[in-house]
């Protein structure tokens, strides 16, 4: 199978790794948006689970990572229920990691185990154990195949970004010891303040919190009414949407009205309708320069001053005021 995508251009792919890109549980992925529901308010915030697991493969095959290390990185997101992150919201699960908590049932209860059994592959040397990938995951502050990637595809593909900029930040990744870093500082100022834009501009956009909150509360009423169930957050977006409308609630469709592209919210900390904090996300980016690690903030005050902000607004969350139509 040869795969293109826009960040990372064309590559071909492993036996193994096409079978798991056509399995059930893979493909599930395409109908799972990254954001949450950020698509019901804007059909623009449309990046899939689907589009970063395969983004996460193909940089980790493009910087070297082994096929077991590939068949991880697209594997790494396929517990995520639908609307991603939002089932966080409806549990109060401020941690935002319920998809990982259930990874382990979820692989098991699927073809995955058997498939990669076909192929001479253990699933639970491969995926059980996600510290052993360094490229795939690696705890923040520092750059991963992740982290990288859905900062990259969100921002690219919202427009703030350019596939240039992406191209040149590519070119000065390098791995040492089965760990990405960046080798240029004005490399690692460009991904900080990038993956600010998303996880701060973004994720804490207004409209955004809005949107999840307002869904959160739709589900929960929802299963508190028995018209959903826990289950049925390993379907789709739209199978489980569908599942509310269906019931005819008039209450629940009610709730669903109040999320459309229309809505007019602004931030407001003093007349404010909801207050929102999400997971708390910092980047500091390790440069490799003269066979020397130097974390970022180190040797750049943009770096420095991002970071701070970016730990106030975090911590401070999003006041959001509702306005009339």
């Amino acid at each position: 199978m040869v795969i293109y995508d826009d960040l990372y251009g064309e590559f071909e792919v492993d036996q193994v790794i096409e079978a798991l890109i056509l399995s059930e549980p893979v493909q599930r992925l395409k109908g799972i948006h990254q954001g949450g529901a950020s698509y019901l308010v804007n059909k623009e915030w449309n990046v899939t689970r689907y589009e970063h697991s395969i983004g996460v493969l193909l940089l980790i095959k493009r910087l070297g990572g082994s096929v077991e290390e590939q068949i991880a990185g697209l594997l790494h997101d396929v517990s995520h229920t639908a609307f991603s992150h939002v089932v966080d919201f409806v549990l109060e699960n401020e941690e935002e990691d319920y998809h990982e908590k259930i990874y382990q049932s979820v692989i098991e209860d699927s073809e995955i185990p058997v498939l990669l059994a076909t192929y001479k592959y253990n699933y639970q040397d491969i995926l059980l154990d996600d510290k052993q990938w360094t490229l795939l995951e690696q705890p923040a502050p520092e750059l991963c195949a992740d982290r990288v990637d859905y900062t990259l595809r969100d921002m690219y593909s919202y427009g703030n970004i350019t596939l240039k900029e992406i191209n040149a930040f590519l070119q000065d990744l390098i791995v040492v010891d089965g760990k990405m870093f960046l080798q240029n500082i004005k490399t690692a100022e460009w991904f900080v303040q990038t993956y600010y834009k998303e996880v701060i501009d973004f994720f804490m956009d207004p409209l955004n919190i809005y949107a999840n909150d307002r869904l959160a509360k739709t589900l929960r009423r929802s299963i508190e009414k028995r018209v959903i169930s826990p289950n049925d957050f390993l379907g789709s977006d739209n199978e489980l949407i569908s599942k509310i409308k269906a019931s005819r609630d008039m209450e629940l469709l009610r709730l669903l009205d109040e999320i459309h592209p229309n809505v007019n919210v602004m931030e407001d900390r003093e007349h404010y309708d909801l207050h929102r904090k999400n997971k708390l996300r910092l980047i500091d980016p390790t440069i490799y320069r003269d066979g020397e690690f130097i974390s970022a903030s180190t040797v750049s005050e943009s770096v420095r001053t991002m970071g701070n902000e970016a730990y106030e607004k975090a911590t401070r969350g999003m006041f959001v005021r509702v306005n009339s139509n």
